[in-house]
């Protein structure tokens, strides 16, 4: 890499940052990787962009290698992820985890948390009609929830919101990246995701017939699969109207081009 610092032991700037990304526990942030390297190395100073821009070379590094993993931001820091198209690969060696094994109730209350944080278990409870005490415990169990607080209303409750887990959980970076709830509607409205909901529900038919033997198939698995349909479809689509449209600019320039050669003639 270019401009990569040099230690006196012959380290470089950018293993120094790729390893601590890769020694971390928890997602990294860049300020802290930016601390540890300037208090520990007088004669280099760096900022977090330097460090962002180290994450992009190394990034670069592993594509044109074509290695399996990179460095992603999630969860307010640097981690490293496996490449998407190797995760059905994964999934062979290792079932989905318990954490992505939410029952429909739970991801209802997963959701209003999420768009409505800083939240207390009463307007969940309002929002959802039923008492969610125990869903809530649930969800703390599996960290994707936290207490943050008491609310200044009468008997101070409990106030909830999402974890860094749950971003990591959800693959992004910030709860603003989260779908708006009128993207949602679009989503829903269109006509190709109607017969997608359609063949949900039949799915979901046939997986309760299914035998214990078949567990590890989720609901969500089968919507993200849905979901990934109705993208692909979607994209043919527009695809095709790109191409008409094309076309339609193109058969005109044709027929003058025929009829000046008429004239010539």
């Amino acid at each position: 890499m270019r401009n990569d610092y040099e230690f006196i032991d012959g380290t470089r700037l950018s293993s120094v940052i790729e390893a601590l990304i890769f020694a971390s526990e928890e997602p990294i942030p860049g300020s802290k990787i930016r601390e540890i390297i300037v208090e520990n190395e007088e004669q280099i100073e760096i900022t977090e962009v330097t460090v962002s821009d180290f994450v992009d070379k190394l990034n670069e590094r592993y594509d044109e290698n074509g290695l399996s993993f990179r460095i992603q931001a999630l969860g307010g820091g640097y981690t490293f992820v496996t490449e998407k198209k190797y995760h059905y690969w994964l999934s062979i060696f290792q079932h989905e985890n318990a954490y992505r094994k939410l029952s429909q109730s739970a991801i209802e209350s997963l959701a209003i948390v999420a768009y409505r944080q800083p939240i207390t278990k009463p307007e969940v409870d309002q929002i959802r009609g039923v008492d969610s005490g125990y869903i809530l415990r649930q969800l703390m169990e599996k960290a994707l929830i936290e207490v943050s607080g008491r609310a200044d209303s009468p008997g101070k409750p409990l106030l909830y919101r999402t974890t860094k887990h749950f971003l990591r959980h959800f693959g992004i970076n910030s709860v603003d990246e989260l779908p708006k709830p009128r993207e949602i509607d679009e989503i829903l409205k269109d006509d190709d995701m109607a017969e997608h909901r359609q063949l949900l529900m039949e799915r979901q038919l046939m997986m309760e017939e299914m035998n214990d033997d078949d567990e590890e198939v989720t609901k969500e698995d089968v919507a993200e699969e849905l979901l990934t349909e109705y993208q692909e479809k979607k994209a043919a689509r527009e695809s095709e109207e790109i191409e008409e449209a094309g076309e339609e600019q193109t058969q005109p320039e044709n027929e003058n081009e025929e009829s000046e050669t008429n004239e010539e003639e």
